[in-house]
């Protein structure tokens, strides 16, 4: 016999088959259900998400920039966006913050204007978020 068997026999223990399968049932829903929590998590995260892209820019003088950027966010939810004109050593010489109310378009386009300190040579969308 092996070492285990001599086990099983002198202290009356014996594995079911019973039991080992309760045990991977256990696992497999707990794996499961952690499976589908970080599916939904996922999903969630990407339809709260706000996303911008920049469309163009002008150097309108050496005090104003107009950006152009389209935003895709979600429905119904109010947008603010950071948006920033740099000078040729990237510097940030202008810097401005901007609000849109809830809309029921998923995407949207918006141009605006920051005032400078200096000459810029950009302008861009740095950020937006769901406030």
């Amino acid at each position: 016999m092996t070492t285990q068997a001599v086990l099983d026999d002198r202290y009356g223990c014996t594995r079911s088959p019973r039991r080992r399968i309760a045990l991977w049932s256990i696992v497999g829903v707990v794996a499961l259900g952690l499976t589908v929590a970080l599916g939904w998590t996922t999903v969630a995260n990407s339809l709260a998400s706000v996303t911008s892209t920049d469309t163009g820019f002008t150097v309108t003088d050496a005090e104003h920039v107009s950006i152009s950027f389209q935003i895709t966010a979600p429905v119904g939810q109010p947008v603010a966006c950071a948006i920033e004109a740099q000078d040729e050593d990237h510097g940030t010489v202008g810097w401005r913050v901007v609000e849109y109310p809830a809309s029921d378009d998923h995407t949207r386009a918006f141009s605006e204007e920051i005032p400078t300190l200096a000459l810029a040579t950009t302008g861009f969308v740095n950020s937006c978020w769901v406030p």
